[in-house]
């Protein structure tokens, strides 16, 4: 009797030592899913962040590029505006020397007629 007693309490104490090792074993595997879903969150949040960064890196070129064509356009436009300011300045130029054309042909023709009536 007393030996199967034993027995039987042999095989309570193994059933509960599976029963722990199986525990153990699950707890186990359910470290280890956590720890790979640690990982993959760890993951997403590093591919968010390249992906804000590389957001940010076109934003920065946007801008710059942006930048660019405006200094392009002042550019442009200051030039256009020296040109029209030459252009004036010669037109202004031309009047004067018509102007000052003008004033020695009526000199010319003063002349002229001063000399006829000294004759």
């Amino acid at each position: 009797v007393r030996q199967q007693e034993r027995e039987r309490a042999q095989e309570r104490a193994s059933v509960r030592e599976r029963a722990r090792e199986s525990e153990r074993e699950r707890a186990s595997v359910r470290e280890r899913t956590r720890e790979r879903e640690r990982e993959r969150e760890s993951e997403r949040e590093r591919e968010l962040e390249r992906a804000r960064a590389r957001e940010s890196r076109r934003a920065r070129e946007r801008a710059r590029e942006s930048e660019r064509e405006s200094v392009k356009e002042q550019e442009s436009e200051d030039e256009r505006a020296r040109v029209c300011a030459r252009e004036s300045a010669r037109e202004r130029e031309c009047e004067r020397e018509s102007a000052r054309a003008r004033e020695r042909d009526r000199e010319s023709e003063s002349e002229s007629k001063r000399e006829r009536v000294r004759e």
